[in-house]
């Protein structure tokens, strides 16, 4: 997928979640969190993380936890760079967020379609 049409794709399907992912926003972690905290204020806010994990495309670690709400629950990650600093936080899993900066990272230069 070319770059123009991943960003469009990537952000109708934000917004297609926005609804669904605000019934969260009162939630520690979605609410409290913020770009530059280190990991113990993280924890401190949300508790341990489920998992940890190493960041693929941009040196740094990643924060997986699970949201609940109403019976309801969502996936929210924090993710910290090399210093381990909150770098950005959003309703994904921690691979699901590696897999997109993956595919910033390296843009497919392939057109789809076609062939020989």
């Amino acid at each position: 997928m070319n770059r123009p049409v991943y960003i469009v794709v990537l952000a109708l399907t934000a917004l297609a979640g926005c609804s669904a992912t605000s019934m969260y926003d009162n939630q520690p972690l979605v609410a409290k969190v913020d770009e530059g905290m280190t990991k113990e204020q993280v924890q401190q806010i949300g508790g341990p993380p489920l998992a940890i994990s190493t960041r693929t495309a941009v040196p740094g670690t990643c924060f997986d936890y699970k949201l609940t709400q109403d019976g309801h629950q969502q996936n929210f990650n924090v993710s910290f760079d090399n210093r381990g600093l909150v770098d950005h936080t959003s309703f994904l899993s921690c691979p699901e967020w590696s897999r997109i900066q993956e595919k910033e990272m390296h843009p497919s230069h392939h057109a789809s379609g076609g062939g020989y």
